[in-house]
Order: structure tokens, then sequence, then C-alpha cells
């Protein structure tokens, strides 16, 4: 994930680092200067495994104001137009943040409504839009997950499986099996609930790959069931430097083996 690389300051200098501590692709922001970001790739032979919309969450498609909600809009598109000259195949959005200005209810409807405004667009170019599930106090289970994809009835509406982000309440491969195909790409990120019962629930994410809660083998086998061979993509910290990145990759190539 382009946001997590620390090696390097110019985007090719980032992207170096990532090919050559045995990265295959990496996952730019929305927004990002189109011609730098090929430039990129081209020389490091990297690949665009997904584009991450950059408003969803200054401007998200559940916002009480219509002008901000055109804004996030906007972002979606300009997104999946990025992904479409990188060569990506998906778009990670976050469809909604539900707070004390919005409410569950609001915050379905309204995103429902503006996803629906930008899948002909993403069926236009083949680039899936692919939800994500994140701490924005929505789409709190994978059942209900499962209902918010198929609400769009468009297989340009998939799911971007956050890994991490659910074991504070619920465990990754019961997610994986009961959404399955729906899934189309995945965020690699370790998760330690002891840490969190100690420090508060930020603090468990402050772990390293294979050193929290993460019952990976389980994971990897629920995936194996549901016939996932997409990209997998890291959003982990550690990538602040070279040899992070590395480490980064070799564990990584651990998590795939187990």
């Amino acid at each position: 994930m382009y946001g997590t690389i620390g090696a390097g300051t110019t985007v090719m200098e980032k992207l170096k680092a990532v090919a050559e501590a045995g990265f295959e692709g990496v996952e730019p922001n929305g927004g990002m200067d189109q011609d730098e970001v090929l430039r990129g790739l081209e020389a490091t032979g990297l690949k665009a495994a997904s584009v991450c919309c950059h408003t969803h969450w200054a401007k998200p498609l559940s916002d009480p104001t219509p002008p901000a909600r055109e804004v996030g809009l906007e972002g979606l598109r300009q997104s999946l137009r990025d992904a479409k000259r990188y060569g990506a195949e998906s778009v990670l959005l976050v469809p909604a943040v539900v707070n004390e200005h919005v409410s569950y209810a609001q915050a379905w409807d309204r995103s429902v409504a503006e996803i629906r405004k930008a899948v002909p667009l993403a069926e236009e170019l083949g680039v899936t839009i692919a939800i994500e599930n994140v701490w924005n106090q929505f789409l709190l289970s994978p059942l209900e997950a499962a209902r918010y994809v198929d609400e769009f009835n468009s297989p340009r509406v998939k799911w971007h499986f956050d890994i991490g982000n659910v074991v504070v309440y619920g465990y990754p491969e019961q997610w994986i099996r009961i959404l399955g195909k729906r899934i189309h790409r995945l965020h690699l990120k370790e998760y330690s609930r002891t840490k969190a019962d100690k420090e508060g629930r930020w603090a468990g994410f402050d772990v390293e790959f294979l050193k929290g809660s993460n019952d990976w083998p389980a994971i990897m086998k629920a995936l194996d069931e549901i016939g996932y061979s997409g990209w997998a993509i890291a959003e982990q910290g550690g990538g602040g430097s070279p040899a992070g990145l590395r480490k980064l990759s070799d564990e990584i190539s651990r998590i795939f083996a187990s």
C-alpha cells in the first residue's frame, strides 16, 4: 500500500524500494500524478494491484451535505480512471462513515445511492469498486457486508477484505467463508487482541506480522476454500526503510506458506 511506504521520498524512489524488497506490485492512491506513477511502474516492473480512493475519509459518500458527497463521488470516479490507466482492476473504497451526525441507515442509503452513480463508469472501464471493512462504525458483520455488495447487483462491486481490521471483533476466516467470491482484493495486516486489551484498541495494530492474534493457517485455509488467487496487499507498519520492506516481504512469504 503506497501510503505505508516510508522508504524514499519521491514516487520513483518509493517504488524502487518496494521492488527491491521483493514485492510484485503496489497500491497507489487515487489522484496522484498519473504520468509519474506510470514512470515508476515501468521502471521497476511493479504492477498496480489496486488504487486506494483518496477522498473517502475527508469527503465520505455518507456526508450530510450534497456538495461533500459530490466531491467524494468525483474522487471515486477519478480513482477508477487512474486504475484503468495503471492497469489495475480494482479501486478500494471506504463507502461511508457513521458518527453522531450520520446514522447507520443514512450511511447505508446515501452511500448506496452515490456508488450506484459510479457503477456505469466502473462497468465501462472494467474496473471493480471494492468495498473495504474499516473502523467506520459501518458494515460490522460479514452477513451485512455480503448483503451490501449484493445490493448493487453488479459484477463491478465487490469486497476489499482487510484481515487485521476484523480481528478486534471477529474472526477473519469466518468473514472469508461468508463473503466468498465477493472478495476481490485483500489487505494483509496483523492485530494483537492481547495488546489491545492492555493498551487500547489502536495499540493492537502495533505488532509485527506473525506476532499477533491472526490465525494465519486458518486464514490461508479459508482463502483456499473460496478459491481466492488475487492480490494480497500489505498495509502493515515497518516499511520505513529498505530493510524494513524486505522484512515485511519475507514475513508475507512465510504467511503464504502457512
